[in-house]
């Protein structure tokens, strides 16, 4: 079967920067699957995506002008139903034949084979191969219609389509060209009311020439490129970006560099089809406004990348990628540099007005300001943040870290009601601490105001002392055990409180501080700080109830999260439900990593596997047990031990339990484990010669009091029962 290289490019107005990325990629995967699914392509068929702001074009090799016959075995009907007793077809049987296209003389080459218990009818054929004509118009079909545009434009067709006049159609942006080549044959098909030819456009200004012919498939990237003015691989332009951008910094000055922004890359490169970087200025005064709210009006609204020294403080010089190349580029970077200037001056006079009052005087503004329907203003809220503070604050510092933590808690939503951050929402709790050290306040009380939203994604940094750590924990419970109470829990995919985001940064901070506290003690805590809330509900009693039910969920919920955030580490399954299993609510995560190591060692152990599964054994009889009339009591009576394989049982606990637990006190879990790993050989013995419900109560209650002191030996560091197979 001959091939030939295949290449499509749908010609359109400016594509949304945001999803272009995404548009090329989706546009030549639909377009590459649907041809290999039809066998129009090879096995080594590769595809290549091209996307610029005016294209969305893929590139295929080794794509057939139709595809191979294949042989196919087409069920019709049972034996039973398509013939008669004298063996004759069917009316049943005629009508299925002429509904997949065979002619009745094919009744004697049917096949018979058993299809599960009854005796079926098959029929042997040929379905002719695809050609790419009908082949690439269904492919390209798909890809237009499966692409992941949010929302579509309906436009009138242009004058000289196949269908102009009134009739109209549906895209993310206007199409105006179509091209389709196999090799160097154009390939007739059709979209969105275009037909498809060779040409295209470059560079609306730069192109050497317009339209640009293409020869074959394979002109397309170096036509584009050489008569258009146009880098079409989304990949390559973007690399060309970045290079220009460390060139640029570096000519700009020594040590200088461009803001790193992966989100802002993509975007600018879905910008330009020709990429120029240019150094552009403004006047040093404006670096008296902080710099996060310069960098993000330069980012988030002229696409510019701010220049860092090498200590990372903004320049007050930026970086500007350029759709055109003029000889002389001095109108293009003072134009920019006209533009960004109103920009910084907003930023300025927002920081001036905002710094003529206090935190402390914006407070009492918080009142005004509604959090939640159900859960009341901002000000209530920051008071339940206050009350989980100073909780927490008690426990791990003391009087002096409580009333630090409850300070910080009191302006920590201050700032949303200043004008920068009404502005650029993005900046909360960054200009608060910026406002906070204006108004005197100590780098402790800055920091946490500043801090106190963190970690807001995966990988985000933790907040900085004590006092952020504490206010950061207070007020992602606070929303935790407020939305939990009245409902808004997180269902499927839709969690539109980041409850799951607020429960993983909890999470993170217990693990990674090193915190010693429980989830159990902090839902208690957090839960606490609502009683006066709850109390001033029209209908307390139905309101209390409510509230607690739902928030009984949210121990399950963490526990969810942090077996979660164990797996995608690699953790073994088993290992983690081991761990978890035990009291989880009440075990502190700052031993959880030596826990989890101490499980992994010990499930290494030759000894392992029998002493999980005597686990689990000693588990099953205790549950039952403890349904009879008589509660198993951890009660050991050495004159009822009778037999010599009990005796040693006790005798083998004596020794060894206390040395074990002496380890777990002092946190070495690992060697905890191992240590009773040697209980082994007695625990097997045990079993083997131990009648454990004798008919005498006595000695039946005895050896149930034996194992439930093995059994709470054996699972303080983790239920060992969830590592038998």
């Amino acid at each position: 079967m001959t091939t030939q290289n295949l290449l499509v490019e749908l010609f359109v107005e400016e594509l949304p920067p945001k999803a272009l990325k995404k548009l090329g990629e989706a546009f030549a995967g639909t377009l590459f699957e649907q041809l290999k699914s039809q066998g129009l392509t090879a096995a080594d068929s590769v595809v290549t995506p091209y996307a610029t702001p005016r294209r969305l074009a893929a590139h295929i090799t080794h794509v057939a002008a139709k595809a191979a016959d294949k042989a196919v075995q087409v069920k019709l009907m049972p034996v039973s139903v398509a013939l008669d007793a004298s063996g004759q077809p069917t009316p049943a049987l005629l009508k299925k034949l002429q509904a997949v296209g065979a002619d009745p003389s094919v009744v004697p080459t049917l096949k018979r084979q058993m299809d599960g218990k009854a005796e079926a009818l098959f029929l042997d054929t040929l379905i002719t191969g695809a050609t790419l004509d009908t082949g690439l118009q269904k492919a390209l079909h798909d890809a237009i219609t499966k692409l992941p545009i949010p929302k579509v434009m309906t436009y009138q067709l242009q004058e000289g389509t196949p269908l102009p006049g009134w009739d109209s159609v549906q895209f993310v942006r206007p199409a105006h060209g179509l091209v389709a080549l196999h090799g160097e044959t154009v390939v007739p098909v059709t979209a969105l009311g275009l037909k498809a030819g060779r040409a295209t456009h470059g560079h609306r200004f730069e192109a050497a020439s317009d339209p640009v012919e293409l020869a074959s498939a394979d002109d397309y990237a170096v036509a584009l490129r050489e008569q258009g003015a146009v880098i079409a691989s989304f990949d390559e332009r973007r690399a060309a970006i970045s290079s220009q951008l460390e060139s640029a910094a570096a000519q700009a000055g020594p040590a200088l560099k461009a803001i790193e922004d992966e989100a802002l890359l993509d975007e600018v490169t879905a910008l330009v089809e020709r990429p120029n970087v240019l150094v552009c200025s403004f006047e040093k005064e404006f670096l008296d406004v902080p710099q996060e709210c310069l960098i993000l009006t330069m980012k988030a609204n002229q696409k510019y990348f701010p220049l860092l020294d090498a200590q990372g403080r903004l320049t007050n010089q930026f970086l500007i990628v350029s759709n055109i190349t003029p000889a002389d580029p001095s109108a293009v970077i003072q134009g920019n540099e006209r533009v960004v200037r109103p920009r910084l001056a907003d930023a300025k006079f927002f920081f001036d007005q905002d710094r003529k009052k206090t935190l402390a005087e914006r407070v009492e503004g918080l009142g005004k300001v509604v959090y939640h329907n159900k859960l009341g203003t901002q000000a209530e809220r920051i008071e339940r943040v206050r009350a989980i503070a100073r909780a927490i604050g008690q426990q791990l510092g003391g009087d002096v870290l409580a009333a630090q933590a409850d300070q910080a808690a009191r302006l920590a939503k201050a700032d949303l009601l200043t004008d920068m951050v009404g502005e650029f929402p993005e900046l909360q709790g960054v200009m608060g601490g910026y406002y906070a050290r204006h108004g005197g306040l100590s780098e402790d009380i800055a920091f946490a105001i500043e801090d106190h939203y963190k970690p807001r994604f995966a990988g985000d940094e933790l907040p900085r002392g004590q006092v952020g750590t504490v206010v950061a924990l207070a007020d992602k419970l606070e929303t935790l055990v407020g939305m939990f109470g009245i409902g808004n829990l997180p269902t499927g995919d839709k969690d539109p409180f980041a409850l799951r985001r607020h429960a993983l940064g909890v999470i993170r901070i217990l693990r990674e501080r090193k915190l010693p506290l429980t989830l159990g003690w902090l839902q208690s805590a957090a839960s606490s700080a609502f009683d006066s809330w709850l109390a001033e509900q029209k209908d307390p009693e139905e309101a209390g109830f409510q509230f607690g039910f739902h928030v009984a969920k949210l121990g399950d919920f963490f526990l969810e999260r942090l077996s979660g955030v164990l797996r995608e580490s690699g953790r073994v399954s088993q290992e983690i439900d081991a761990v978890l299993t035990v009291k989880a609510l009440s075990s502190r995560l700052d031993a959880l990593d030596s826990r989890l190591s101490a499980v992994s060692a010990f499930a290494a152990l030759p000894e392992a596997p029998a002493l999980a599964a005597a686990n689990k054994r000693i588990g099953n009889i205790l549950k039952k047990a403890g349904d009879a009339e008589t509660v198993v009591d951890a009660h050991v009576s050495e004159l009822l031990l009778k037999e010599p394989a009990e005796q040693a049982l006790y005798a083998a606990m004596q020794r060894i339990v206390p040395q074990a637990d002496a380890q777990f006190d002092a946190g070495d879990y690992t060697a905890s484990l191992k240590t009773l790993a040697a209980l082994r050989e007695p625990v097997d013995a045990f079993f083997e010669g131990v009648m454990v419900n004798a008919e005498q109560i006595d000695l039946r209650l005895n050896r149930q009091g034996l194992l439930k002191k093995l059994h709470q030996a054996m699972n303080r560091v983790a239920d060992l029962s969830r590592l038998a197979t």
